[in-house]
């Protein structure tokens, strides 16, 4: 059973990174694929899609920092928060990075109509973003609680 418990543990310390990671390689090709999309129809602003395609792409690096700071020795005393912290917070950067990637596409599409709508159209994308903010600080504060024996 301890085998198991510390298996766990070993499991949360990189979810953070992992789920991340896969979040925001569907994020951003979901967003890349409206920038390509953009792209054919419009003669400028190429740049600006591209860029705005990269967005879903932070919530790696929040769950590489929630990584390191989750990483301690692993027991049986501390996996049962590692894991419930690492995987809790890795699922809420994957949601997030994927949802964001859809905001971008759809903010992609409406400024390739009206470039206008440039600063307006990213703003639930931040949102989206923001969600991603609170996760990742909930696990520092939350990591900081567990036990570094």
């Amino acid at each position: 059973m301890n085998d198991l418990v510390i298996a766990l543990g070993w499991v949360g310390l990189f979810a953070p990174m992992a789920l991340g990671a896969v979040g925001s390689i569907i994020g951003c090709s979901i967003a890349g694929q409206a920038a390509i999309g953009a792209m054919i129809d419009t003669e400028t602003g190429h740049g600006r899609y591209v860029g705005l395609s990269a967005m879903p792409s932070s919530q790696i690096i929040y769950g590489i920092v929630v990584m390191l700071t989750l990483n301690r020795e692993i027991t049986v005393r501390v996996a049962p928060g590692l894991f419930g912290i690492g995987v809790l917070a890795g699922l809420a950067l994957m949601v997030s990075s994927i949802r964001q990637g859809l905001l971008v596409a759809s903010a992609i599409n409406a400024i390739k109509a009206k470039p206008e709508l440039f600063g307006l159209s990213l703003a639930p994308a931040a949102v989206a973003e923001g969600f991603a903010v609170f996760a990742f600080i909930f696990a520092l504060v939350l990591s900081g609680g567990l036990p570094t024996d």
